[in-house]
């Protein structure tokens, strides 16, 4: 339904976006995700036709939009999207009916009936008769999606939609988000930076680095098979070790990790904090670390521990490794106790020393 070929975009001399091909099947999201300054929002601008193409091409239901070669650029208008961006751009003097039956086409009587259905697809029908002023944050990012719903769009183009909003209504205001449009039928390209909220919402994930996308994929393969270490530290908190590889595994203070990379090299193990499995020692044979803290966090807790340091005194002590290991509902051990601490390699990474972070 919206396939981006080969595009790239200049501000300058800054290459915003290099070379990046996309596709969107109708009924998937797809999230561009990345840090500020990748390019995401310009990808997005160029789909919506709010940036004139510099160089590749875009279509829309198999049709060319815009062609850089031939000089084809079809105003956003015309282009069959819906956009919904950070600021919702309601009209202040217009109420939530008016602003979303704005631009739709036909007998006033049908432009209401689209309008009320597309309220009461995300939830708003009971507000139809407010002004803006009058809503929430949540209801006025609901207000904007059904506005650009309400055409029937093939593609819909979302810009950091829900970075207004406070923590708890962002929960409630995106998985409605994500019904609408998975109701809705329409391909749809999500611009986020929170890799929370990509997972949430995307069917796949395109991380994009300086302008290109350097893994495309379904949010677990992205999440348990990072293509290299920026990948790996983007999807939340990282253990970093540094180790080098003997004999196929890079050697680690849990045990040997399997490495692929040419023996003696220098590497960086990657370890997520749900992949230190924690018990108490009670004689183990597994490695021990000490506890340094300890904390609940709601659903899981966060054990900080020191590898390396039997809580002895002395200057001359080697400096200890400080890990977090993550652990499901309640785990509490006390401060100063040791507990073994067990591998997951499933969630353990291995890439050359070094790489970008």
């Amino acid at each position: 339904m919206l396939d981006l070929q080969n595009i790239t975009h200049h501000y300058g001399k800054l290459r915003a976006v290099d070379a990046l091909s996309l596709r969107v099947r109708p009924g998937e999201v797809v999230c561009l995700l990345g840090p500020s300054g990748c390019g995401k929002s310009t990808v997005l601008r160029l789909a919506a036709g709010l940036e004139r193409l510099q160089a590749g091409a875009v279509a829309i239901a198999g049709s060319v939009v815009a062609d850089a070669q031939a000089g084809a650029d079809m105003p956003p208008e015309d282009r069959g999207v819906g956009m919904v961006f950070q600021d919702y751009a309601l009209f202040p003097h217009l109420n939530v009916i008016d602003n979303v039956r704005f631009g739709l086409a036909g007998p006033m009587t049908d432009r209401r009936a689209r309008a009320k259905a597309a309220l009461a697809q995300v939830g708003v029908a009971d507000y139809a008769a407010a002004y803006p002023h009058v809503l929430s944050g949540g209801q006025q990012q609901r207000v904007a999606l059904a506005r650009a719903l309400a055409p029937k769009p093939g593609v819909m183009l979302l810009d950091e939609p829900f970075s207004g909003l406070d923590a708890r209504l962002r929960d409630q205001v995106r998985d409605a988000t994500l019904h609408a449009l998975k109701n809705s039928g329409a391909a749809c390209l999500l611009v986020t930076h929170d890799p929370d909220e990509a997972m949430f919402m995307a069917d796949r994930i395109a991380v994009m680095r300086e302008g290109r996308i350097v893994q495309l994929g379904p949010p677990v393969e992205l999440y348990c098979r990072p293509a290299d270490a920026f990948v790996a530290r983007f999807f939340g908190e990282i253990n970093a070790l540094s180790a080098t590889v003997a004999r196929g595994a890079a050697v680690t203070p849990f045990g040997a990790v399997p490495s692929s990379l040419p023996e003696g090299s220098a590497v960086d193990v990657l370890i997520r904090p749900e992949a230190l499995r924690l018990k108490a020692a009670n004689g183990a044979a597994s490695p021990v670390a000490r506890v340094v803290a300890a904390r609940m966090l709601g659903r899981s807790s966060l054990i900080h521990l020191a590898v390396g340091d039997d809580g002895g005194a002395g200057d001359d002590r080697p400096t200890p490794l400080h890990l977090h290991a993550r652990v499901p509902g309640r785990f509490l051990p006390a401060e100063n106790s040791l507990v073994a601490v067990a591998l997951d390699l499933d969630q353990t990474f291995v890439f050359p020393a070094s790489s970008p972070a």
